[in-house]
């Protein structure tokens, strides 16, 4: 085949940024608190009024290609995507939890804008290849750069079906915890009888964006309790929330037994913590790796099929 220098393909010519800002962004960034290089809290508020929230759903936030992205947070994309196109992403609504001075719940109506609870993780080439980083974008903004939001929170990984007296335990991995602390801050600000419990799962202690907080939380509130593990620190033994649920750890740290009869259990984060089974001819099949879905079920008697019921382990479904 014989080359045509002249029909290579000639460099996009450069697209108006300030223009595709105003055509397709609606929020701005109130407020950032950087923990370290790839742990991040932002809030972002809408150009209109705060769209009324579930605790537990998530939005979209979404970013130019044109913008900027983190060294190393992106290989490049095989999709080949118009110059003027936006990236988004769902991103569960994280929440304070404690007013200013962490002497007392925020109430309603406080907030100005909404709390996301970002990790940014550099994925293998080939990955980064396919789909162009959001997060590696957003680490880019700082307070006062505009962004993408969905007009509506969405979801149904809520707590409202939780009733008064049950005990309820929250496990994540890393920033799973986001939308939790949403959760246990409406169930303890409606004054709920039951005890309730989170537990978090990272690699890092400097991970834990919000472990102040949550240890003034236990501080104020004798019915919740919190605790934290680090799976890459020197100590940690690379122990995973599945390991501290076959040891009695999870039940230790909680303050209660993980009765299918009186308990309700929240999972948010890594899939394979996760481990939520699929159909395959109407039989529902665990994944190769065993995640807390099919140990709760198996070992506890818990159900996480949404077909029957009581169903008393719940994780986030996009779909």
């Amino acid at each position: 085949m014989t080359d045509h220098p002249e029909h290579d393909k000639q460099p996009a010519p450069p697209v108006d940024q300030a223009a595709l800002r105003r055509a397709h962004y609606n929020a701005v960034i109130l407020g950032e608190r950087v923990f370290h290089g790839s742990v991040m809290v932002i809030r972002v508020r809408p150009d209109g009024p705060l769209p009324a929230v579930r605790p537990g759903q998530w939005m979209e936030l979404g970013l130019g290609i044109w913008e900027p992205v983190m060294p190393g947070a992106e290989a490049g994309s095989a999709r080949r995507l118009a110059p003027d196109s936006v990236v988004r992403r769902a991103y569960s609504i994280s929440s304070p939890i404690l007013a200013p001075g962490h002497d007392r719940l925020i109430e309603p109506g406080e907030e100005e804008a909404f709390e996301f609870f970002l990790s940014l993780v550099f994925p293998p080439a080939q990955r980064a290849a396919r789909v162009p980083n959001l997060t590696g974008r957003l680490f880019c903004l700082q307070e006062g750069d505009r962004l993408f939001m969905s007009p509506e929170p969405l979801g149904n990984y809520t707590v409202e079906e939780v009733a008064p007296g049950k005990d309820v335990l929250f496990l994540a991995t890393g920033t799973g915890e986001a939308p939790h602390n949403r959760m246990l801050w409406e169930l303890l600000r409606t004054g709920h009888s039951g005890r309730v419990a989170s537990v978090v799962s990272v690699r890092h202690w400097d991970d834990l964006a919000y472990n102040e907080v949550h240890r003034r939380l236990a501080a104020m509130f004798p019915r919740y309790r919190y605790a934290a593990f680090a799976t890459r620190e020197p100590d940690s033994r690379g122990r995973h929330l599945q390991d501290l649920l076959l040891d009695g750890t999870l039940e230790r740290v909680a303050g209660f037994h993980l009765d299918p009869r009186t308990t309700q259990v929240f999972l948010c984060g890594n899939p394979g913590m996760i481990g939520p089974p699929r159909l395959l001819s109407g039989k529902r099949i665990y994944p190769d790796t065993t995640g807390l879905v099919e140990l709760l079920e198996r070992e506890y008697g818990m159900n996480a099929d949404l077909r029957s019921s009581p169903v008393n382990v719940h994780y986030e479904r996009y779909w």
